[in-house]
């Protein structure tokens, strides 16, 4: 099964709701900590809704 590696670069701080909550739905609620995730639509759409906190370091087939 694929696996993405993401990694929060941004601040939840001053942000919508939503987005501190897909943050959390993502695993992810400090700076610079990463998370190895399955590479599922619903993930992907997670990320793509807050491209600007978080980056895909890595995709592992």
């Amino acid at each position: 099964m694929a696996t993405i590696v993401v990694k929060q670069i941004g601040s939840p701080i001053r942000r919508p709701a939503i987005q501190r909550q897909t943050l959390i739905g993502l695993g992810l609620n400090k700076m610079h900590k990463t998370r190895e995730l399955e590479d599922t639509p619903s993930v992907r759409g997670m990320i793509r809704k807050i491209p600007h906190l978080v980056e895909i370091v890595e995709e592992k087939a």
